[in-house]
């Protein structure tokens, strides 16, 4: 998993109020809880984030997924399907969708909505789409919540974007927050401006700012390490795996079977397959427990 998409998921749990806010383009929106997107699966994905929020009354849920280019292995539009539905079938609440692309460029050809309009069969599923890149920056560096800020340098500059994106620090840093949140915000601006601007010129802002110290000691820093010792000890688990499948079941790396696998982002639940495909006589009964398991 991308850096770029371990910070926005990290400042979406972190921060989900405002985020819930954002989607929804509006205040009156009161997060109950932030579930827990392992629990749905489609096709070896999972969704970026569920949050469960009472809105005038009533309790949805806000589903959002991040993208930083356009999805090529399969249309956006397929994906979200999957997901919406996938919610629809586990939670059976509403459910309002968004996809926030943080590249600029991306997300043109996403129209928001899949339409299968055949007599008897309608479907209309709709989501909203929003390019980041096309919003108003000034607008939420004054008045922005701030699990947002991060995302500023990614939207709609004012002046030349090494000026911007100056403009953006110094405005975090004027920010009356304790000091744990304002490294949180920086520390997630520093990398997500990767995105736009060269990472020479992100490095040298943040520098004669005096604040690559607190980006380090930053808790999403510390949280980036962590996931990184996780996703390495993943990585080995992932092939060790299918090494023990490919040996004893001629388990192709092109086999659905072994996309299926790779999809799996549980490091516990790797280990315990990897005990199954040393101890079953056949590659049927190691899907059957596949199978048990979702």
């Amino acid at each position: 998993m991308a850096d770029f998409d371990i910070v926005s998921k990290y400042l979406m749990q972190h921060y989900p109020d405002d985020f819930a806010r954002f989607a929804l383009g509006r205040d009156d929106v009161e997060v109950v809880e932030v579930l827990n997107p392992e629990q749905l699966t489609v096709e070896a994905r999972q969704t970026d984030s569920l949050l469960r929020v009472r809105l005038g009354g009533e309790e949805v849920l806000v589903h959002t997924e991040f993208q930083t280019t356009d999805s090529t292995h399969l249309p956006m539009v397929r994906r979200m399907v999957g997901y919406i539905g996938r919610t629809v079938e586990h939670y059976g609440w509403p459910v309002v969708s968004s996809v926030i692309y943080l590249r600029p460029g991306a997300g043109r050809s996403d129209p928001g909505y899949y339409l299968q309009d055949r007599p008897g069969h309608r479907i209309l599923i709709e989501y909203q789409v929003i390019r980041l890149s096309e919003l108003d920056g000034q607008h939420l560096l004054k008045s922005g919540p701030v699990g947002l800020l991060p995302f500023v340098p990614l939207m709609r500059p004012t002046g030349q974007p090494a000026a911007w994106l100056e403009t953006c620090v110094r405005a975090v840093q004027a920010q009356p927050l304790d000091r744990a949140t304002k490294a949180d915000c920086l520390a997630g601006m520093s990398l997500l401006s990767g995105l736009v601007y060269a990472q020479e010129t992100v490095s040298a802002i943040f520098f004669k700012e005096g604040l690559m110290d607190m980006i380090r000691e930053s808790p999403v820093a510390q949280y980036l390490t962590q996931q990184g010792i996780e996703q390495g000890g993943r990585e080995r688990a992932l092939e060790a795996l299918l090494d023990v499948l490919e040996i004893r079941f001629a388990l192709g790396a092109a086999d659905p079977l072994a996309a299926r696998i790779r999809g799996i982002e549980d490091l516990q639940r790797l280990k315990q397959l990897h005990r199954a495909a040393i101890q079953v006589d056949r590659l049927e009964a190691f899907q059957a427990l596949l199978d048990a398991d979702e």
